[in-house]
């Protein structure tokens, strides 16, 4: 049994997946953010004034557009950690979101695939949203099942050997 956290999403109603390191480091995502990072970019922004005229300052333009960009980040991610919930993931004999699945690919190579947003990155596993081709194709996929799913590259199948719950 793997415990996950869910946070609702505005395009996911059903909310977005998180594990509790995914959780931790949007955290420390965001608490950079709203310290070091807004100090760094107030500093480029009196630096690039201290230069003069701001109609034709580049250096501001763009100090003020990274500003922009960084507190969208913040709210966002402000928004994701504000409404996560936990969630226990239970052992299953279908792939679910929050599942491992053990598969082998058309050229006989095993991997690990995470079956979860792409906030969920974890070393050492592949991730697959399940809004991707793949996860979506492994989704209720059953060890033994071999799944077909269209990619920019063609079809490809993957062979399910086995699945277990994300325990992170």
């Amino acid at each position: 049994m793997g415990l996950l956290v869910v946070a609702s999403g505005v395009s996911e109603p059903e909310g977005t997946l998180l594990t509790p390191a995914a959780l931790d480091k949007l955290q420390g995502e965001l608490d950079h953010l709203t310290t070091t990072g807004r100090d760094e970019v107030v500093a480029r922004i009196a630096e690039a004034r201290s230069h003069g005229d701001l109609k034709e300052n580049s250096e501001y333009d763009t100090a003020k557009n990274d500003q922009g960009l960084m507190e969208a980040r913040i709210r966002h991610l402000k928004h994701i950690i504000d409404n996560a919930r936990m969630l226990e993931i239970e052992a299953s004999d279908v792939i679910t979101v929050g599942s491992v699945a053990t598969v082998i690919d058309d050229d006989g190579d095993e991997m690990e695939i995470f079956i979860a947003p792409s906030e969920n990155k974890v070393p050492g596993l592949l991730l697959a949203s399940p809004d991707s081709p793949l996860g979506g194709a492994l989704l209720g996929a059953k060890p033994g099942d071999d799944v077909d799913y269209e990619a920019p590259g063609g079809t490809f199948t993957y062979h399910v050997k086995a699945i277990r719950p994300y325990e992170g």
